[in-house]
């Protein structure tokens, strides 16, 4: 087969974005902080872009110094909870480095201390071996593990252990009120024991299931995670993008925009530098005039696409906003994205992060989405959601007897008679979701 070399031509169909398509898809799926740090961002890049705070206000000193306010409970509130945000916090390391200057350490000693106490976890856990620390320091095994013993001894009960296991243990040595029993269990069988297997360590040990309930419960008044009370991981504050207010039956829904800056045209600026002859300044000014055009169209758009999903979601949950959670029904991107004529990728991208601010409190967008499962009725109408489904599970299990815990297959059972058809593996799987212990280890002996 001879090869050679050709010119040829040929018609194709492609599907291209344009920059200011891509702008605004990318701004459509911004949340609140998002959009902000973005704005500022091209603030910096723009010189004919300027924000304004909404939330700083000029104030005419003069008229402010004569004015005598009553201080209001609600700006009593806020002035605390302000002072409360730049109190210090303690940390676990300064926590235990304030306990061991009253022990009396030598040099190699307070290094080893700081080389276990810089590798806790924020649960307060041990992240490295006896052999690292002591290799670290030019130490023996045993000098770390005296070192070690010393910070275990330290509040709070149960720091630096490097296990579970060990945590529980060294937090029961502190109280002098421990069974016997717990200590057993926790030493010598604690897989056996987590495992739930209490009919086993019942015949091994020769007590009553009832005495190992007992332990349990003791167990369970333990802190596995010590140290977590001192991770002062600064609060996430949520902004709503929408607000939801119920007025004599009604739904009225409408856009949250006061914690978004307003975008202010440097026209001066411009009137000014476009005098200039230079013809690469002229198109600096242009480009970056465009660039205007585009963030305004862009937040525009989003604002648009935003209430349209909203009004959407209200439409189709208005039970849910009126009745409460259990009324939530299915629904699916694909319905709003046909609703309101939209494709459903830009759906998605609306609800990415965005929550709604109601009466019974803060949602997230996307909660409302949700598969549609087979039921016993027979009109298409009347269909339930896998949230239905989980929030039935959950208040069955709250209600069930402890003593005889609902299997997953009775549940499932249960269910088909409320009308819901769900196999015993998908009761599991959303018990799982829920985080609910399966009935083996729910079951408690009395």
């Amino acid at each position: 087969m001879k090869m050679e070399p050709a010119l040829l031509q040929k018609q194709t169909l492609n599907l291209t974005m344009t920059q200011e398509l891509q702008q605004a898809i990318t701004i459509l799926q911004y949340t609140a902080h998002e959009l902000t740090a973005f704005l500022e961002m091209k603030e910096m890049e723009n010189p004919l872009i300027q924000l304004e705070s909404p939330i700083v206000q000029s104030v005419d000193p003069r008229y402010d110094m004569v004015k005598k306010r009553k201080i209001t409970n609600q700006e009593h509130d806020q002035k605390k909870w302000l002072e409360q945000m730049a109190e210090p916090t303690e940390n676990l390391a300064d926590h235990l480095f304030s306990q061991l200057l009253m022990k009396a350490l030598s040099e190699k000693q307070r290094k080893l201390a700081e080389q276990f106490i810089y590798n806790l976890d924020p649960n307060g856990y041990l992240t490295i071996t006896l052999e690292e620390a002591a290799a670290a320091e030019q130490a023996t095994i045993n000098e770390a593990e005296e070192v070690l013993e010393i910070i275990q001894s330290l509040e709070p009960a149960g720091i630096a252990a490097r296990s579970l296991q060990e945590c529980l243990l060294l937090q029961t040595k502190r109280k002098q009120s421990t069974p016997a029993l717990v200590i057993d269990l926790l030493s010598g069988f604690f897989t056996e024991f987590a495992e739930k297997k209490w009919k086993l360590l019942s015949e091994q040990l020769s007590v009553s299931l009832q005495e190992i309930q007992k332990a349990a419960d003791f167990i369970t008044t333990l802190d596995p995670r010590p140290g977590i009370q001192f991770d002062h991981e600064r609060t996430q504050y949520v902004i709503p993008d929408l607000i939801l207010e119920i007025n004599d039956g009604t739904l009225e829904l409408r856009l949250f925009e006061r914690n978004l800056p307003d975008i202010r045209y440097q026209s001066d600026y411009y009137n000014t530098m476009s005098q200039i002859a230079d013809e690469k300044v002229k198109q600096f000014l242009n480009d970056k005039r465009q660039d205007y055009r585009w963030i305004v169209r862009s937040i525009e758009q989003r604002k648009q696409t935003l209430m349209k999903v909203g009004m959407a979601i209200l439409e189709e949950q208005q039970d849910f906003f009126l009745k409460g959670p259990s009324y939530l029904k299915p629904l699916t991107l694909k319905d709003v994205a046909e609703k309101i004529d939209m494709h459903e990728s830009t759906v998605s991208r609306a609800v990415r992060g965005k929550y709604i601010q109601t009466p019974s409190g803060m949602h997230e967008l996307k909660r409302f989405f949700s598969q549609a499962l087979q039921t016993g009725a027979n009109s298409d109408t009347e269909q339930a959601s896998a949230a239905q489904a989980k929030a039935l599970i959950e208040a069955m299990i709250a209600k069930e007897d402890k003593k005889k815990p609902l299997s997953d297959q009775l549940i499932a059972d249960r269910l088909k008679e409320k009308g819901l058809k769900l196999s015993r593996r998908t009761v599991a799987k959303y018990r799982e979701q829920l985080r609910i212990p399966s009935s083996t280890k729910r079951k408690r002996y009395e």
